[in-house]
């Protein structure tokens, strides 16, 4: 593969656009760019390369295997140059951008990022709550917790904890039907959000292989926190993840009627972009949460 030594910079940014959104109008349009003036500066960089990088189909692109191999480098080193750019600003090590899902940042992280603040007095921490799965590439956060099975092109993945799931309600709301003595008399209560993919995996579990729950009114309330909230003011019987609420059973506000416990392999994952892993801050982040976990950040 031959290579010029002037290299077009911005054929090289057209050319991540394309690669990382499979489309050349969608470049364009990030870009603010035409198709004609995209297809052009693809063109220039893939002269300079000597080699084709994209396979041209009816109404779609495709990367060739040199192009394939080009990608990944070219992101990385772009987002090296927005981290330099931003460290010569003096942005980069003085905040640290979070996003998590609702429920982790309620029922965890907000509890505990406290004693991170105290081991980096001079770094501001700022935590976006969101179920949606953010774009490094798009909005400017520095790390997020997922809820996944921890496969992201590009990221670079730690497991926090094992997701577990079980029915849990108030004491006071099962002492309205004389308790809840086996799992099928879960049914005879309100299933908040019985829509949830988690119940009847955790019904057959049981043994309960005739639970009417598309039949119930649907009940969403966004987020697994909410639904505890709910739970705990005897709304309903809600699946929750348990460790989040060892408090609540301690207080008496939340009653765990069986020990079994459902898993569908989406667990909690620290991630960030691969580009990124040396970051003083995120390493700092990385290092700090791992080991709240027991566990260790690694190279």
């Amino acid at each position: 593969m031959k290579m010029s030594k002037q290299f077009p910079l911005n054929a090289l940014r057209v050319f991540e656009a394309a690669a990382r959104l499979g489309s050349f109008t969608k470049a364009g349009n990030e870009l603010g760019m035409t198709q004609t003036a995209v297809s052009y500066q693809i063109k220039l960089i893939e002269e300079s390369v000597g080699e084709p990088l994209f396979l041209r189909r009816p109404r779609q692109i495709a990367l060739t295997e040199v192009g394939q191999r080009l990608a990944p480098k070219v992101t990385e080193a772009f987002e090296l140059m927005q981290e330099a750019v931003a460290s010569a600003r003096g942005d980069a090590a003085s905040a640290l951008l979070i996003s998590s899902t609702a429920t982790f940042a309620s029922q965890w992280l907000a509890r505990h990022i406290g004693t991170f603040q105290l081991a980096q007095p001079n770094m501001a921490v700022r935590l976006s709550a969101n179920d949606a799965m953010i774009d490094f590439s798009k909005e400017a956060v520095d790390v997020a917790i997922r809820s996944g099975l921890g496969v992201w092109p590009g990221l670079v993945s730690h497991r926090l904890m094992k997701v577990e799931f079980t029915p849990m309600l108030s004491p006071a709301l099962a002492a309205t039907i004389g308790g809840v003595n086996e799992p099928r008399d879960l049914l005879k209560l309100r299933i908040i959000d019985p829509q949830d993919r988690w119940w009847p995996q955790w019904f057959r579990a049981a043994g309960v292989h005739d639970a009417d729950l598309d039949g119930r009114v649907p009940t969403r309330l966004g987020a697994q926190s909410f639904e505890a909230g709910a739970a705990i003011a005897g709304q309903g019987v809600a699946i929750l993840t348990p460790q989040f609420y060892t408090d609540d059973v301690a207080l008496g506000r939340l009653y765990q009627p069986f020990d079994l416990r459902g898993s569908d392999g989406h667990d909690y994952w620290l991630v960030y972009p691969h580009a990124r892993r040396n970051v003083p801050k995120i390493r700092n982040f990385c290092d700090w949460i791992l080991s709240e976990f027991n566990q260790d950040c690694g190279a």
